[in-house]
């Protein structure tokens, strides 16, 4: 299937999104029952989420210099915006062209799927269980999962490949240049048919970008399920400080 790749790449990213957001409401309702400080809870959740802020502004930074788009502003500190959502961190760029404000939006998004890349290849060897577990054998898999946590600096890996993951989605002001960017991409690739182009395109880009999208759609597949192997303990966490605090929090 010529576009398999492109399915499973938003099949990955759409529970990534949903994870994310319930993971840190998660995490942020234990801090509050647990210190019952806003202050406290907020500069916690700062702490542990430092290095994906970090990487996600430093990213856009590094973009926004590469494309020679002036910035104006550089914080790593959280702060409450007007409607209440939480900041964690920003960088103030001076708006320019759809495709340098796309690419500057999309950069924390392509440096944690690198970084994602390297750290579970290099130090935590998801492609052997990927590959173990493509070719059905089920219980070396099991087995090999099991051995994970024996890898030398698995914990530190696990954790800022965690952070990372969870840091590296565009926000919303990240988003904005991307629906005029989709709309002119649409309009160069129906004038490319028209032109009679589109079988030349199917045979000689749709393969790369099939396997760039399957690649991407790994990598995002690991970030799930990080976030859901720390979910369900912080769910469940939540649910008995409530009972034994006799508290929660909105």
């Amino acid at each position: 299937m010529q576009f398999a790749g492109f399915l499973w790449f938003i099949f990955m990213l759409l529970p990534l999104v949903f994870l994310q957001r319930l993971l840190h409401r998660e995490i942020q309702a234990v801090f509050m029952i647990i210190t019952r400080n806003s202050q406290l809870t907020t500069g916690l959740f700062s702490v542990l989420f430092f290095p994906g802020v970090f990487l996600h502004e430093l990213s856009h930074f590094l973009m926004a210099k590469i494309l020679r788009v002036h910035t104006r502003g550089f914080s790593l500190f959280p702060h409450s915006l007007s409607d209440g959502r939480l900041q964690m961190g920003y960088v103030e760029t001076e708006h320019t062209d759809v495709f340098r404000d796309s690419l500057i939006g999309l950069s924390p998004l392509i440096a944690g799927t690198i970084f994602v890349a390297y750290a579970g290849i290099e130090h935590m060897q998801v492609h052997t269980l990927w590959n173990v577990l493509r070719n059905g054998q089920m219980e070396l898999f099991w087995m090999g999962l099991g051995l994970l946590p024996f890898v030398q600096d698995f914990y530190l890996w696990f954790y800022l490949t965690f952070v990372i993951s969870s840091a590296m989605m565009p926000s919303e002001s990240d988003r904005h240049a991307w629906f005029p960017l989709g709309l002119w991409t649409a309009i160069l690739l129906a004038l490319a048919l028209l032109a009679g182009t589109g079988s030349w395109m199917l045979e000689n880009l749709a393969p790369l970008l099939n396997d760039f999208f399957n690649s991407v759609a790994l990598l995002l597949g690991l970030s799930n399920a990080l976030h859901v192997v720390l979910l369900i303990p912080f769910f469940f966490l939540h649910r008995a400080l409530v009972y034994m605090m006799k508290v929660d929090v909105e």
